[in-house]
């Protein structure tokens, strides 16, 4: 099993060279890891049961674990120097670790999470933001950033990550990899560090639905049962009109996809903010309590701002006595929230968990056991590394109103890559009732293929309505020029013909019509540079051969002069320029 260290070492030489050019293009130092891991290790699965037993489930495969789970003999960071400075190295191995490597899968490091794995972001001032593969100058996502880095360089076959409010959904979404979220409290959290006891679940990272497959049954250890396909497939209307791209390159994938594997009839539409407002009345009941104010507030924001309230207030219940004690050295954002005032009276406490089991029945009453609820994982694409617009209200709101869904409810949830969209990637998200693991992962197995594909479908088609209305605008532009040209304002007419230019550059008349404008100017050069590139593009240009005769006639090239003429009258031989011109020159040079 050594050769699965020998492999990682071999994977990451192979991305020297790219990861050389994305250096130089991004001005910042990336490491050959892509800053991925905090610490390479090596935890061998046993050896391979005697035939005629069954191989290892997990047998081949290699994985990494967020810095927030115990082994054996290695201090658990917690995504802080400090915390590392001042905790013992672990006696023991997380049983969800142990699970895996007893089930054939090597364990090869522990990888990078957000300070105290406190944030959504994947930055880390301590140990630095690892580099996201899928979009270099955009954030990874966090708390599980690492982890998911990990994945998508191809690193590992498969990770372990926290998810408290999207600790794994969102660096799944942001890296272009599949993030699943099981159904809490059915993974063991001994051996791993709290961030808010009644959110956090044990999530999984992978690129491949297959191997998410495999280890999803060993993680969760679920029985055999047959495979059953969703009898319905509800997509959350109100929930794509967050999204800050068109909402069709997510939805209409979706749709048709499930309209090709089971039947339109399986398409169903709902409002979440009406059914939770009917279903979950003690969402306004808990808002009440905080600002004692009657305001009408969508019960989604709600839900929102009851999830950050419960990892704040239990994430102080687990670690304020740390903090006070050892001062650590915060970043701004989670030191402001940690520190904020959030006493909850019993009462507010009892209405968190009736809103919990209020969540969970509603969610489990929509779906039953065979459906799917359809949201966007984020609303946002991945912002820019430095950018302000994590810290903005309307990012925050829009993210945690989708992230909370599943964390509130406790339902299973899965964030599945649609592909790209302006040079980052794009997901959607899967939810299931709770209890509800096998069946989504099955939907997952089985959805996976027709999704990729009806992602790239679209994506073409929206490339494809681009270049359209690009030769349209650059159409206009022509027209604009030879309107210019017919007036006489040469250097106008140069700057519209160079406007349709930038907008195809794969027309012969634009570069023909420019050398035109440019012979009137007297830049020779420039018109028998245009007219050479009309002439790649289409042989048949005569247009282009008589204005690069002419050009080259007044450079002095009299010889390439008379060869242009003479082929514009092969190509036309009723053409008197070009014969006149031809005939010129020959008497010229004899």
């Amino acid at each position: 099993m050594a050769s699965h260290a020998a492999n990682l070492w071999v994977l990451l030489g192979l991305g020297l060279a790219g990861i050389l050019l994305m250096t130089k293009r991004l001005k910042k130092t990336i490491k050959a890891d892509f800053g991925a891991f905090i610490q390479k290790l090596e935890l061998l699965p046993p050896p391979q049961p005697a035939p005629p037993k069954a191989p290892h489930p997990l047998t081949g495969l290699s994985f990494a674990v967020s810095d927030l789970f115990d082994i054996e003999g290695y201090v658990t960071g917690f995504g802080h120097p400090d915390w590392v400075r001042t905790h013992e190295a672990s006696s023991r191995t997380s049983p969800v670790v142990l699970s895996l490597v007893e089930g054939g899968a090597t364990c090869v490091g522990k990888t990078v999470v957000d300070e105290l794995a406190y944030s959504i972001h994947g930055e880390n001032k301590h140990y630095s933001t690892p580099t996201n593969p899928a979009a270099p100058a955009r954030i990874p996502g966090g708390s599980s950033s690492g982890a998911a880095v990990a994945v998508a360089a191809n690193f590992v076959d498969f990770s372990l990550g926290i998810d408290t409010l999207g600790g794994v959904r969102v660096p799944a979404a942001f890296c272009g990899v599949i993030g699943f979220r099981p159904s809490y409290g059915v993974v063991s959290h001994t051996g791993i560090i709290p961030v808010a006891s009644s959110l956090d679940t044990v999530g999984l990272l992978a690129k491949d639905p297959n191997i998410l497959h495999r280890v999803g049954l060993v993680l969760l250890q679920l029985p055999f049962s047959v495979q059953r396909n969703p009898r319905q497939i509800l997509l959350a209307d109100d929930c794509f009109q967050l999204l800050k791209i068109p909402m069709e390159r997510v939805s209409q994938v979706v749709i048709n996809s499930t309209e090709k594997l089971f039947g339109r009839q399986v398409l169903k539409h709902e409002n979440l903010e009406d059914y939770f407002s009917s279903k979950v009345p003690s969402l306004k009941e808990f808002y009440r309590q905080k600002i004692n104010v009657d305001l009408k507030i969508s019960s989604i924001r709600l839900l929102a701002n009851v999830a950050q309230f419960l990892q704040r207030y239990e994430f102080k219940c687990a670690h304020e006595e740390w903090i006070s004690s050892e001062k650590p050295v915060l970043d701004s954002a989670v030191s402001t929230q940690i520190n904020e005032t959030l006493d909850l009276t019993d009462k507010e406490i009892e209405i968190c968990k009736s809103i919990r089991n209020e969540m969970r029945l509603a969610v489990n009453s929509l779906l039953k056991d065979d459906g799917i609820l359809v949201i966007p994982t984020t609303a946002h694409p991945p912002p820019k590394l430095g950018s302000k617009e994590i810290f903005s209200e309307d990012y925050h709101n829009c993210m945690f109103s989708l992230l909370s869904i599943a964390s509130i409810s406790g339902c299973c949830q899965v964030t599945l890559p649609l592909g790209y969209h302006d040079n980052y990637p794009v997901s959607v998200s899967f939810i299931a009732r709770h209890g509800g693991d096998r069946f989504l992962l099955d939907t997952v197995q089985t959805m996976y293929s027709s999704l990729q594909e009806h992602a790239d479908t679209v994506a073409k088609s929206k490339l494809s309505r681009n270049a359209v209305n690009q030769e349209q605008s650059a159409e206009v532009a022509k027209e604009k020029g030879n309107q210019a040209y017919k007036d006489k304002q040469w250097q106008k007419a140069v700057m519209f013909y160079t406007e349709a230019i930038k907008l195809n550059g794969n027309n012969a008349t634009y570069y023909s019509n420019r050398a035109a404008a440019y012979l009137e100017l007297g830049s020779f050069l420039q018109a028998e540079t245009d007219c050479t590139k009309a002439i790649d593009l289409d042989k048949k240009n005569v247009k282009a051969y008589l204005r690069r005769g002419t050009a080259r006639e007044m450079l002095g090239y009299y010889k390439e002069a008379i060869e242009d003429f003479r082929y514009a009258l092969v190509l036309e031989p009723t053409n008197k320029r070009a014969a006149l011109s031809a005939e010129r020159l020959r008497k010229v040079f004899q």
